[in-house]
């Protein structure tokens, strides 16, 4: 069962243009045990409804999981680059 879409979440198109952006699991580590687009849609929620990390709807992966992809993407510029491409 599909999930009721958020007015934050991407649309087809936009994940288009940024999924290359998001940087593949480390060499040698764990792959993805999440949906990274659902991470990205959570990260857009939290930040566009202004709530707590704790308070995400439990529809999106686990608040501490989508917190540390934030808080990666963050310190590689990741997010300034998923910006960019979409800003363009």
């Amino acid at each position: 069962m599909e999930r009721r879409r958020y007015p934050s979440d991407l649309s087809d198109r936009q994940w288009e243009l940024i999924e290359f952006l998001i940087p593949p699991p480390k060499a040698g580590g764990r792959p993805h045990k999440v949906d990274m687009r659902e991470t990205i849609n959570a990260i857009f929620y939290l930040l566009r409804s202004g709530c707590s990390w704790r308070m995400l709807p439990h529809e999106f992966p686990p608040w501490g999981t989508v917190h540390y992809y934030y808080h990666q993407f963050r310190l590689e510029g990741v997010w300034q680059r998923i910006h960019d491409r979409l800003r363009e």
